[in-house]
């Protein structure tokens, strides 16, 4: 007897979904090797990939984007379930979950620029609660929330208008079965 095979063929949006994800992890990465004046103030420049894929094909592939950075970003600098790596899962799902509510607002007054900032608020927010709840038990953890919210303003807003100008840079999605999806967020 022979023992049984199991085949797995990636699909375009597989490989497509795997690119965009090591894009986000390597700006992880990078990240990780800037100096920053205050622990867990990091501009969060794989957020901007993670909008550009939101606003072009979709929260669903975000969402896999965000994971996969999260996951492999952590064991590439050997963080995985370390402190740091349930913090960035609880600000990525905080910011997923936002964003996903937020797609479906005017994108009259919620393009790029607005979103990012809203992630970048839902990702502190949701650092800040899981800080308090596991890490910091007691509410001093909260006297940081003026300079993240200074933070998550500057570093939304520039990673918005640099998602905003790659957007509009990139060349439109071709309209086949298999290069746009049905979930593919116009703005």
């Amino acid at each position: 007897m022979t023992p049984s095979t199991i085949e797995i063929v990636p699909t375009a949006e597989d490989g497509r979904i795997a690119r965009l994800a090591a894009a986000a992890i390597v700006l992880s990465i990078a990240e990780a090797a800037i100096p920053l004046p205050l622990p867990g103030v990091k501009p969060g420049l794989a957020n901007i990939v993670i909008l550009i894929v939101l606003l072009r094909w979709g929260w669903r592939d975000a969402v896999w984007v965000a994971l996969l950075r999260v996951f492999a970003g952590s064991l590439l600098l050997g963080q995985f379930f370390a402190p740091g790596f349930f913090l960035a899962l609880a600000g990525s799902v905080t910011s997923l979950a936002v964003l996903g509510l937020a797609v479906h607002l005017p994108p009259r007054w919620f393009g790029p620029v607005t979103l990012s900032v809203l992630a970048a608020f839902a990702h502190i927010g949701g650092q800040l609660v899981l800080a308090r709840v596991w890490l910091v038990p007691h509410d001093g953890v909260f006297y940081l929330v003026p300079v993240f919210a200074l933070a998550a303003t500057v570093f939304g807003l520039v990673n918005g208008l640099v998602a905003a100008r790659l957007l509009r840079e990139l060349p439109p999605l071709r309209e086949s079965g298999a290069g746009a999806s049905a979930s593919t967020v116009s703005r």
